[in-house]
């Protein structure tokens, strides 16, 4: 027997089988489970007994068969009742399935509408759109026009006036000579202090003192820079020659001075002066950096470093000592909490922000490799995992080598660090204290570079996105001092203080350790250690 669906449940498609089906739903029901329609039909219940009864006069004559008789009017009645409910209700479903099929017909019509519309405004705005930024375009085009024929009518007619002026002057004074004349929208500043600086007779102690070099020097960076910095005169004024342009750049990075004390200095506009710094320090970086701050790679240089550092520590194979210091910076705009330096304001009790500068520096003090411009709140093992010299030491490019560093480190296999736990033996007391001597190199290096270029004590002007230029060019300005013998005035020595970090995992190298051990047992023991652990 099949299930009636809802959609077949019509009047007019009402079979037999379904209403047997719903019959046997209802045939342990009683008389009184449909009240409704069995009070409702009395007379045509009478009616059919009269007729059961005139049908057949034997049967009303016989009480048993006149209840036989009812039993069976009860039945069919009950039939027709349920019949008529089963009918009624199959016709409201399929209203209900009609009115329902009408309304989705409706909501797609109205949103295949909606739909239409909106693409229509929608195509119409980008028209606009179009049209209006044609139309400005055309716009700037004209207004570009017009303002370059007003120059140029301009330009015109001062140079007029100028070579009338001169004119005029020449046939008046014929023997003043071809006298200079300033431009006219050219600000009259003074040069006196440049022009004595740069003159010959000036003192190269005075000049040392001012330029943190002597003058051999400062023309070697010069003609070095030349090709790069240089600049051509135009029709409206003369360039700025290249010693005047090196020589900005190189006092702003050593005084520290704000750009509106530079720009009095030479004679020169703010703007010129911020311009001229990071022009000339972007030229000391790819043109000067390549020749004076470059890692050893040559045998020769690396057995020379090498048996320097093992000259007066007794470490073999120490290819360099390394450092990190951090610049103080303005408060960026943009990941503020990243360049907070906590230690520093803990310290101080003022809030402090910094970029970091980490140095690997040979045995006389020249760095062999920087990594600059990584935020502040950045602990000193995470900087080095982000260098180039960790990426180098990956590659297998520092194979039996030490790089020296302090105990804000790991110990691995190509890094050496002191011993940090406490109740060291002698022996280690002994490597700790060469360590030391090691690491004192480093430290005193960025102690020279910070007191040389004076900008790297203060919070400097620079944008952040340019400051690695900036450190990168006093970084080498720095070993081109060292490596030419240019000696530090005492007097602008400044003290460097840095806090160190504890690494979260000291020691990542088990050979590394073991190394150690036997570098420290051989410096007690073959006499290389000192007694300062005694006391």
């Amino acid at each position: 027997m099949r299930t009636p669906s809802a959609n077949n449940l019509t009047p007019a498609s009402f079979s037999e089988d379904d209403f047997s089906y719903y019959f046997s739903l209802f045939q342990d029901t009683n008389s009184t489970d449909l009240p409704p329609f069995s009070d409702s039909m009395p007379r045509r219940k009478r009616r059919v007994a009269d007729d059961d009864s005139n049908s057949d006069p034997n049967l009303s004559a016989d009480p048993s068969s006149n209840q036989v008789a009812d039993n069976l009017g009860k039945k069919k009645n009950k039939k027709r009742s349920i019949a008529r409910l089963l009918t009624s209700l199959a016709a409201l479903d399929a209203q209900e399935e009609s009115d329902r099929h009408d309304t989705d017909e409706s909501e797609r019509r109205d949103l295949s509408f909606l739909e239409s519309n909106h693409q229509q405004k929608t195509e119409a705005m980008l028209d606009y759109y179009s049209s209006m930024q044609e139309h400005f375009n055309q716009l700037d085009e004209s207004d570009t026009i017009r303002t370059k024929r007003t120059r140029l009518a301009a330009t015109a007619a001062a140079t007029t006036v100028a070579a009338a002026a001169s004119a005029a002057e020449n046939s008046a004074e014929p023997a003043s000579g071809g006298t200079h004349h300033r431009r006219l929208w050219v600000k009259d500043r003074s040069k006196a202090w440049w022009d004595k600086c740069n003159s010959p007779d000036f003192p190269e102690n005075e000049f040392r003192a001012a330029f943190r070099m002597g003058r051999a020097t400062f023309d070697m960076i010069c003609d070095e820079l030349r090709s790069v910095v240089a600049r051509e005169d135009t029709m409206l004024r003369a360039a700025i020659p290249v010693q005047q342009r090196v020589a900005v750049c190189i006092w702003r990075l050593a005084t520290g001075e704000p750009l509106r004390l530079v720009s009095k200095r030479f004679g020169l506009g703010i703007s010129t002066c911020h311009k001229l710094v990071l022009e000339v320090c972007s030229a000391i970086k790819t043109v000067l950096m390549p020749k004076f701050l470059q890692w050893p790679t040559e045998p020769d240089s690396v057995s020379s470093i090498k048996s320097k550092f093992e000259s007066f520590s007794g470490i073999p194979n120490v290819i360099g000592s390394m450092y990190t210091t951090h610049i103080p910076i303005i408060a960026p705009k943009i990941s503020v909490a990243a360049y907070f330096n906590r230690r520093h304001t803990e310290r101080n009790q003022k809030t402090s922000y910094s970029i970091t500068l980490q140095g690997v520096v040979d045995a006389n003090g020249a760095f062999t490799d920087v990594c600059i411009g990584w935020p502040g709140s950045m602990p000193d093992e995470q900087v080095l995992e982000k260098s180039a010299l960790f990426q180098r030491a990956a590659a297998g490019m520092l194979t039996d080598t030490w790089v020296v560093g302090g105990n804000s480190y790991p110990l691995m296999d190509w890094v050496l660090v002191p011993y940090d736990h406490q109740n060291l033996t002698w022996t280690q007391h002994a490597f700790n204290e060469k360590m030391a001597d090691l690491r004192r190199i480093s430290k005193e290096a960025f102690t020279r570079l910070k007191s040389r270029w004076s900008c790297l004590q203060k919070r400097t002007e620079v944008k952040l996105q340019d400051l690695p230029v900036v450190l990168g060019a006093c970084c080498v300005l720095h070993n081109i001092c060292e490596m030419r013998g240019e000696e530090m005035e005492p007097e602008i020595r400044c003290e460097l203080i840095d806090d160190e970090t504890v690494p979260e995992n000291p020691v990542r190298s088990a050979t590394a350790k073991d190394k150690r051990d036997s570098i420290s047992h051989n410096l007690l023991h073959r006499g290389y250690a000192g007694t300062g652990f005694f006391s």
